[in-house]
């Protein structure tokens, strides 16, 4: 019995290793790609070339972020959305307009590793969309985001001072959109908009513990 604890703790420590090193190793890789596309927008001749590739900066970033959480972690499978949201938000905070107001809200819940990429992307996707568009004096309106949950279901919202807008309309011409919900379906979730207030609000189903 001695025998197989010790052999179990060493596959454990094993695992763990190759673990840490393929999480480092992805940092390390969004890092390059995230340069990669700095400089490259910097360099770029064209309006429409400097904002793909800044939006695909953006979206790296995100990314990155969401690694940072998992990074490190004992937990091999689950984190806490309280240490997600925080530093998803602050990631994105950082490459939008430095008058941008964001109010980085509630978050409860306990989400699987395989979402924090795709959650990541989408909570990218709505905060820009809402400071960019939907925010029309940034001195007097803000966005707030939340990460809540409720009978085995999880909310992601943001929601900003100005006048919405129609998803069916706008989604045909918006690529990030149209990459959110994409990525909604992924996490078998549904994407929701509403005016008055305006507000969009990921639904998905919340990790089983």
């Amino acid at each position: 019995m001695l025998v197989d604890i010790s052999e179990r703790r060493q596959a454990e420590t094993q695992q763990r290793l190759l673990l840490d090193e393929l999480n480092h190793r992805t940092k390390n890789n969004m890092q390059v790609l995230q340069s990669l596309l700095f400089c490259a927008a910097r360099t770029a001749h064209s309006e429409e070339a400097r904002k793909v590739l800044n939006e695909a900066s953006a979206r790296i970033a995100a990314m990155a972020a969401a690694q940072r959480v998992l990074y490190g972690r004992s937990d091999a499978s689950h984190f806490a959305a309280e240490e997600f949201l925080p530093e998803v938000c602050e990631t994105i905070r950082q490459l939008l307009p430095p008058d941008a107001r964001i109010e980085c809200g509630i978050a409860r819940g306990v989400l699987s590793n395989d979402v924090a990429m795709p959650l990541a992307l989408i909570l990218n996707e709505l905060l820009t969309n809402a400071v960019k568009h939907g925010v029309k004096d940034h001195a007097r309106q803000g966005v707030r985001v939340s990460l809540t949950g409720e009978g085995g279901r999880l909310a992601l919202c943001v929601e900003d001072d100005g006048e919405g807008f129609d998803l069916e309309e706008v989604r045909k011409t918006s690529s990030g959109l149209q990459l959110a919900l994409g990525l909604a379906r992924q996490l078998h979730g549904t994407l929701n908009v509403t005016k008055n207030p305006s507000r969009a609000c990921l639904d998905f189903p919340a990790a089983k513990i």
